[in-house]
């Protein structure tokens, strides 16, 4: 029998991936990254115009690029022929949202919309919007609107609506000229197959749709702005689409380009962590799945609807169908462990680590291991990028206490990994408060692959045992898994995503159980961190917004 293969591409912030993989077995075959050519946009346009504080645009043309290099590479490298590739299908960041016009064309591709920023497409990590998502929470709490709650009582400034509110406001005539605006997961999928597909996914989670009722009512809208009155009719689409269904065939276009078959099935796009579920064997309520990167969003699933504070949305049949989806996150994870090492650390350092034979991250991982728990005397806030889950707040600043002239680099380095663990914690304790009950983590990402001692440390503060995904790359993993159900089983594929998840989703043998003699000790520096926590982060004293207001002021 001829072995049929899928491909699912990932795209992440900074790069995206190809993989592809061997249906009958889960087996990645072959693999491909690409480099976005023009990375994060967060201080100026391509043309050299500046871009305000808090900004992350990137270009659409990266995506199509990533398409164009890493599919005919994964083809090249595994010797196999296109005509055995049943599946495609893409999981992206998100909220990442671009305005296009009737074409299908992003605005910043018109010649004479070049210089403006907000004809670009917004990162997930765009957070210049927060003065727009605070008047929605206003008036979304004044109005008192059933579907706040579902979002843990905050809508971030990450979101759509949010997002698509600063582009009216400070450009509305790229407000009237976009046709649509599309996540971007949406954008390539309709590149793809030449149809606009929207997703369950980002549409329940980032765009304020639900499943039964639709989105919010045009009051509402009309409340935010009279310009957004008819927004969900003349902006967006009612027309949404479930996970695990096929957006189309392959256009004979895009089939030149990326070196597929024309007709190859394309799959509903989908979001990186959501994606991931499957790809890990998780087919039940109860199990949360940590998806470590740049930043963290975590995906457990449940059997009923219940309203958790700070989570980033439930959504019925968001990650699986038939269960209701949770999702909730950290904005700063792995990035502020690559600010420290950019910024902050000294040369003799970056000599040790050579002399070692060691990568910087490696060495200083080191170091950190050898301590005990609280042997630094350090404790920090993981809010270098705001918080996402539970408090919702993009003005929320980092934080290390503890700090003397004898403490160390590699000091500092842990501290910031085991803050990452604390914040982890607060949001299990947040949904087990809540009912919704986590019996089980699973992680993927790189980290939990490289960082043994980090996977410790959260076994150790959470006191819950930890799987790995045995698949270095589970997000493009569970986009093929997708790609195969979209395919479907006449094709070799799979009727549905848990027959899929069957076969192709696996964990490593190797778990992280928690260190009894850690749990005890961590659990003491857990609570001086939620003492802080509650102090900077829910109204007690806001020097960090304040300081932040400040900044902004001098800057400007």
């Amino acid at each position: 029998m001829l072995k049929k293969y899928s491909i699912g591409v990932d795209y992440g912030t900074q790069s995206g991936r190809a993989v592809l993989v061997d249906v009958a077995t889960g087996e990645i075959i072959s693999q491909a990254v690409k480099e976005y050519t023009h990375g994060v946009m967060d201080e100026c346009l391509p043309d050299g115009t500046k871009l305000g504080h808090d900004w992350a645009l990137e270009h659409p043309k990266d995506y199509l690029e990533v398409l164009e290099v890493t599919i005919p590479a994964v083809l090249k490298e595994s010797n196999v022929s296109r005509e055995d590739v049943i599946g495609l299908a893409i999981d992206f960041t998100a909220c990442t949202i671009l305005p296009i016009d009737k074409e299908g064309i992003p605005l910043c591709f018109h010649e004479e919309l070049k210089k403006e920023p907000h004809a670009w497409l917004k990162l997930w990590k765009h957070h210049a919007a927060q003065a727009q998502a605070n008047k929605l929470n206003r008036i979304a709490e004044e109005r008192n609107e059933e579907f706040l709650s579902r979002y843990g009582g905050k809508i971030s400034s990450e979101w759509m609506v949010p997002k698509i509110m600063q582009i009216l406001e400070e450009a509305p005539e790229i407000y009237e000229k976009a046709d649509r605006f599309l996540e971007a997961t949406d954008w390539v999928t309709m590149m793809l197959c030449g149809e606009e597909k929207r997703n369950s996914c980002t549409a329940g989670y980032k765009a304020l749709w639900h499943k039964q009722k639709g989105y919010p009512d045009k009051e509402f809208f009309k409340a935010l702005d009279p310009r957004l009155e008819n927004l969900v009719e003349d902006k967006l689409s009612t027309d949404i689409y479930p996970l695990g269904g096929k957006a189309g065939g392959l256009t004979k276009e895009m089939a030149e380009r990326i070196g597929l078959l024309p007709g190859t099935a394309i799959g509903i796009g989908n979001v990186d962590a959501h994606v991931s579920v499957p790809a890990v064997g998780i087919t039940e309520a109860g199990k949360m799945l940590m998806i470590i990167g740049t930043s963290t969003c975590d995906i457990l699933l449940g059997t009923e609807e219940k309203i958790v504070p700070g989570m980033c949305g439930v959504v019925e049949d968001g990650g699986l169908p038939g269960f209701y989806g949770y999702e909730a996150g950290q904005s700063c994870v792995g990035d502020h462990f690559e600010w420290f090492i950019e910024e902050c650390l000294p040369k003799y350092v970056y000599e040790e680590a050579k002399k070692s034979g060691m990568g910087i991250h490696q060495y200083l991982t080191e170091e950190a291991s050898r301590l005990k728990v609280g042997e630094s005397g350090l404790l920090a806030l993981d809010w270098w990028n705001g918080n996402r889950s539970v408090l919702v707040d993009v003005d929320l600043t980092g934080m290390i206490l503890g700090m003397t002239l004898a403490t160390k680099p590699h000091e500092i380095y842990r501290a910031l990994i085991e803050a990452t663990a604390y914040g982890k914690n607060m949001i299990i304790e947040t949904f087990e408060e809540a009912g919704v009950p986590v019996n089980e983590l699973y992680a993927c990402g790189g980290i939990s692959w490289k960082n043994k001692m980090m996977m410790q440390i959260y076994a150790d503060v959470t006191n819950k045992p930890i799987k790995i995904s045995a698949s270095d790359q589970t997000p493009a993993l569970g986009a093929a898994m997708f790609g195969a159900v979209a395919a479907g089983k006449e094709k070799g594929g799979y009727e549905t995503i848990f027959d899929a998840a069957k076969v192709m989703g696996k964990v490593k043998d190797e778990v992280y159980h928690p260190i009894p003699e850690n749990v005890i000790a961590y659990q003491k520096l857990y609570e001086e961190y939620k003492k802080l926590h509650d102090y900077f982060g829910r109204g007690d004293n806001d020097v960090m917004k304040r300081l932040k207001k400040i900044k902004a002021s001098v800057k400007n």
